[in-house]
């Protein structure tokens, strides 16, 4: 018999140590620090199982002499999804998909299951966290004409899930959440770092069988600092990992693919969190825009790109005389830092705003990630001062810099392309930013070298001639 042997795990990083401490040794977490036998008597009588090969044969081959082939794919309705996943889902692939409490993961896979099993194939929806009558009333509500070849259970041993699998043989397994599950094999508790690492490695193995591909996707909860739960492991063993983002309280919703190995990392699909259930959003454009009959002060659009995606969005802003001689500056759906980088670069343009708060939000919660913004927030700020609207058909694209240079972004040409397909009229671009003209049908392309070229261009009538710096 092996001398029990004990060692303390964190639950966050997955550093281990002898002994057990307050603080994580390693990413110095408080309270996170769990008791786990190393070797025990059941533990040597009963072994990991080991994953199943993935390769055919055991020798190696020239990588030239390989066939390539191409990845097949299937198809849902919803091309939101079929867009963030590349394409559609590859059929031995394993995708993790997080995101905070409430935010939509459970409902987003059921209404993915509903609509694979329409389409002939067969679903098992293993749940630990839910029971079945549970699973049940959200599919009353978001899945109403759910297949008869769409299975659910209630369960958190994945020695019992491997078993329905021999019953069902379904062709995609949903696993709600790898956190809930655990192995006989191990003593450890579900949750942990090498329950969690064992039951991903099994549910590999279970996807790249050759000889009975499934496609998985699993449930992973998220820590505190809005990030995936466990070892960073997991991450770089599955295939694809997709974010789901939006607060509560808003009804907007965006799956990030954070990696992809079979499409565009970064890509994003778009929902409307509805009492159905989440709406795919075909025209997102439209969902950022507010539709007004004639410009007010403080609103401009421009164009951020999400994935392979060209997205107009408004930026509003508001200034107002600073009550106590410091102004502030307050932000949604930017950086602060950004924004007191552009309250700067627009105040050396001749616009004063030493005395005035300024405050910057992108509308329906937006949060671009790419400074191609910059000028319309600028332009947003510098229309809320002179309290001139901006043409609604107007749009911004470029990035501002310290010097008011305005600096040139990445595809600009498929931007300008799209902003003529939706009609508007006037677009600023940077100076020398196109190689070739675009023939457009009624989108004028601005080029401005400066942000005072921009502000002399739209406010004209108010604007002061000052030297560009």
């Amino acid at each position: 018999m092996a001398k029990e042997k004990k060692e303390f795990v964190c639950s966050a990083c997955g550093f281990s140590q002898a002994k057990w401490g307050g603080q994580c040794g390693s990413c110095r977490e408080w309270n996170t620090l769990e008791e786990r036998v190393v070797e025990s008597k059941s533990a040597a009588a009963t072994p990991t199982t080991p994953r199943k090969s993935l390769g055919r044969g055991s020798k190696p081959v020239r990588l030239k002499d390989v066939k390539s082939s191409k990845q097949s794919r299937i198809l849902v309705t919803d091309q939101e999804f079929n867009r963030v996943m590349g394409g559609g889902i590859v059929r031995d692939s394993i995708t993790i998909i997080t995101a905070p409490p409430g935010a939509g993961k459970s409902t987003l896979l059921l209404m993915i299951a509903e609509q694979l099993g329409s389409s002939g194939l067969t679903v098992y929806y293993a749940s630990g966290e839910e029971s079945v009558d549970q699973i049940k009333e959200r599919s009353n509500r978001v899945a109403p004409n759910i297949a008869e070849n769409v299975w659910i259970q209630s369960e958190t041993n994945m020695n019992a899930i491997e078993d329905s699998l021999n019953d069902v043989d379904p062709d995609i397994l949903i696993i709600d959440s790898i956190q809930s599950m655990y192995v006989n094999e191990l003593p450890a508790r579900a949750g942990s770092p090498t329950q969690v690492d064992e039951c991903v490695n099994r549910l590999i193995g279970i996807a790249k069988n050759p000889d009975r591909k499934r496609a998985i996707f699993i449930v992973g909860q998220m820590t505190k600092k809005d990030e995936l739960a466990g070892n960073r492991s997991m991450e770089h063993a599955v295939d694809t990992v997709l974010y789901l983002e939006g607060e509560r309280t808003q009804q907007i919703r965006y799956v990030y693919a954070e990696k992809n190995r079979f499409g565009e990392t970064g890509e994003v699909a778009l929902y409307s969190m509805e009492q159905a259930g989440m709406i795919p959003i075909t025209n997102p454009s439209e969902f950022f825009m507010t539709k007004r009959k004639s410009p007010v002060p403080g609103s401009a659009l421009t164009v951020t790109r999400e994935g392979t995606r060209n997205i107009v969005v408004e930026v509003e802003s508001l200034t107002e005389s600073s009550m106590y001689g410091f102004p502030i500056r307050v932000s949604e759906g930017i950086n602060k830092q950004n924004l007191q980088i552009m309250t700067a670069i627009v105040e050396r343009s001749g616009v004063r705003l030493s005395d005035k708060d300024v405050y910057v939000k992108f509308v329906a919660g937006m949060k671009p990630k790419e400074t191609s913004v910059n000028l319309g927030i600028a332009m947003s700020i510098v229309s809320s001062v002179h309290k001139m609207g901006i043409p609604t058909d107007t749009v911004f694209i470029g990035e501002v810099g310290l010097t008011g240079e305005i600096k040139n972004v990445p595809y600009l040409e498929t931007r300008i392309k799209e902003l003529d397909r939706l009609g508007f009229h006037t677009v600023y671009i940077p100076k020398g930013n196109l190689r070739e003209a675009i023939p457009t049908k009624n989108l004028k392309v601005m080029e401005v070298g400066t942000l005072n070229e921009a502000i002399s261009s739209v406010f004209s009538a108010k604007s002061k001639a000052v030297t560009p710096f």
